[in-house]
């Protein structure tokens, strides 16, 4: 499905955040590997989440579903002899499970998005799941990949985290079922340190014990734990809400999103006070932040890796500001659904906005009076891009077309719906 963007004087209205897409595939997995049956309230609906349901129930995991409520009951740590895996385009399923799946004897992980997922790299999660004794066959580090498993071994373990945090989250859910302890050490540095205490607050969820230094690149972990069978209650989602946020932010607006925790863990939370450093008028209080946007936006300086999802909404944002924004310390969005710095930034020129790059920054010299558009955009498969561009659309002069765009599926199947219900102008274009 293409859409068509059109240009839109005002926002308004009030949506429920969707829930948290890394915090439900957390949950899952914390509950797939339990013994019992355990409850997730408001899990996320998204292709990532449908990834791990599908892959979970295919390693031996019992899965029903009533509404807002999924049960599920574990397989511990004997996950059932399966010889195939399709995490569909899930960069951190297909981590985690890469992981998981080390306690069968053999699976191969299929390649079902040649030019997205497939062309990721997985290098320093295969270099330490050989540190575990863990045979890995693959094709230059990408998919398809095969896991020859059954009886890995803990110990000391290195791992970069220099490319994606993913890998050590991996091993975190993984370490605490071997018999032998655990100690990891991360190499170089370590992106999106946000998104790891996610990881720590999820395993103390589930009875996990591991001790993490200050900076979180040491771990020690007992061997011989067990994931206990717990409720869990998924929060608000910041990624998937940053972009409704920035789209506020660059109209005429008086537009609430609720269910946004302001002691949330999620480092996407961060977008708010990015937002804030713009001009953006907003409050944020019991749960909800609401933008009275007046279209005015100052441009500035960002460490992006505090808020890697939230990285591309707030570029499109300061397309709109007055000045010259960068963010930097985001070389890490080369590494995902698709390259996040250059193609992003092909896309941007494309719809007439004035950007560089950097190998980890991006420069955005800001058009307050707004972008030509009039363009038809590559969405490169990656949901963050289609809500990005969609942003830049509100404010261009003609309408954009944005392609493949159904692909927002992947973290946010409803984004089009809430951005029509405050105003949105969106037309479909079914292929």
């Amino acid at each position: 499905m293409d859409v068509r963007i059109l240009p839109t004087p005002g926002l308004k209205g009030e949506i429920q955040a969707l829930s948290s897409k890394n915090y439900t595939t957390r949950y899952m997995l914390a509950a797939a590997l339990a013994e019992g049956t355990s409850t997730i309230l408001y899990p996320a609906r998204s292709d990532d989440s449908d990834a791990m349901r599908r892959c979970i129930r295919d390693l031996g995991a019992v899965l029903e579903e009533d509404g807002e409520r999924m049960s599920i009951t574990g397989f511990g740590r004997r996950p059932k002899d399966v010889k195939e895996l399709n995490v569909g385009n899930a960069g951190a399923v297909l981590r985690f499970l890469m992981a998981v799946a080390s306690l069968v004897p053999e699976v191969t992980f299929v390649n079902a998005y040649p030019k997205s997922l497939g062309q990721r790299p997985h290098d320093d999660l295969i270099g330490a799941l050989g540190q575990l004794g863990v045979q890995v066959e693959h094709n230059a580090g990408k998919l398809p990949i095969t896991i020859r498993g059954g009886n890995p071994k803990g110990g000391k373990i290195r791992v970069s985290g220099a490319i994606s945090s993913q890998y050590l989250s991996a091993l975190l859910f993984l370490t605490p079922l071997l018999d032998e302890d655990s100690e990891i050490e991360v190499l170089h540095e370590l992106k999106s340190k946000v998104v790891v205490r996610q990881t720590l607050d999820v395993l103390k969820q589930a009875g996990i014990t591991v001790e993490a230094s200050d900076d979180l690149m040491h771990y020690r972990i007992p061997g011989g734990q067990r994931y206990q069978a717990r409720t869990y209650t998924v929060e608000g989602d910041y990624p998937g809400s940053a972009a409704i946020l920035a789209a506020a932010a660059v109209a005429q607006s008086d537009v609430t999103v609720h269910r946004l925790r302001e002691d949330s863990l999620q480092g996407e939370r961060a977008v708010v006070d990015v937002l804030r450093m713009m001009n953006v008028p907003l409050t944020h209080a019991n749960g909800s932040v609401r933008v009275a946007g007046n279209g005015k936006l100052k441009a500035g300086e960002f460490d992006g890796d505090a808020f890697t999802d939230g990285v591309l909404a707030m570029v499109a944002a300061s397309v709109f500001a007055e000045g010259t924004s960068r963010f930097y310390n985001v070389e890490n969005l080369r590494y995902k659904e698709c390259d996040r710095i250059s193609d992003f930034v092909a896309e941007l020129r494309k719809a007439g906005a004035d950007v560089e790059e950097r190998r980890s920054e991006i420069i955005v010299h800001g058009k307050p009076e707004g972008v030509a558009g009039g363009a038809v955009i590559d969405s490169h498969y990656d949901h963050r891009v289609i809500m990005a561009l969609s942003i830049v659309g509100l404010r261009a002069k003609e309408p954009i077309v944005i392609r493949d765009a159904h692909h927002v599926a992947k973290s946010y199947p409803n984004f089009f719906e809430h951005l029509t219900a405050i105003g949105g102008r969106i037309e479909r274009l079914e292929g």
